[in-house]
């Protein structure tokens, strides 16, 4: 199968890669892009590991073709930091042990992210509802949500 030249803005940087029909964004975003955040985890949609926005959608980049990227915005968890200054969010999942082994934890902040940017006063129904497409086997989710629910308070004071 040949490879398509794919233009897209990934993180605010506009990208070009070239890309096989059949890739999954998430084997472009690791190998062709070289953003390693991006997690495989089930390769099947199931688990968030993966999760990226396209076009401020939150999607699974195992889910979608590379090919697809070309012309759209995509943001990973590499864009959330502004230089050396943390989002609050990955703040917040430091403080409060949040993560251990690291396998979900990016796909996490970003459905994190695109929650509190649509309702930046959740309930604790609402983060759990948000991250239920995201699975977890090491922290359980209650750090997972209080550490959610930390960042969005503080995202809140500073507006």
């Amino acid at each position: 199968m040949s490879a398509v030249l794919v233009s897209t803005t990934v993180n605010g940087d506009t990208v070009e890669f070239a890309c096989p029909q059949d890739e999954t964004l998430l084997d472009a975003l690791r190998n062709r892009v070289g953003l390693t955040g991006v997690k495989e985890g089930c390769g099947t949609g199931d688990c968030g590991a993966c999760s990226i926005t396209l076009n401020g959608r939150l999607v699974c980049s195992c889910l979608v073709l590379g090919v697809e990227a070309s012309g759209n915005s995509i943001e990973t968890v590499e864009g959330m930091a502004d230089g050396n200054k943390l989002h609050p969010l990955q703040e917040k999942f430091i403080e409060h042990a949040a993560l251990q082994c690291g396998i979900c934890t990016p796909g996490f902040l970003v459905a994190a992210k695109a929650l509190l940017e649509r309702k930046p006063n959740p309930t604790v129904e609402e983060i759990r509802y948000a991250l239920a497409g995201n699975l977890c086997r090491c922290t359980g989710y209650d750090k997972i949500v209080r550490a959610v629910q930390a960042a969005a308070k503080e995202m809140r004071k500073k507006k």
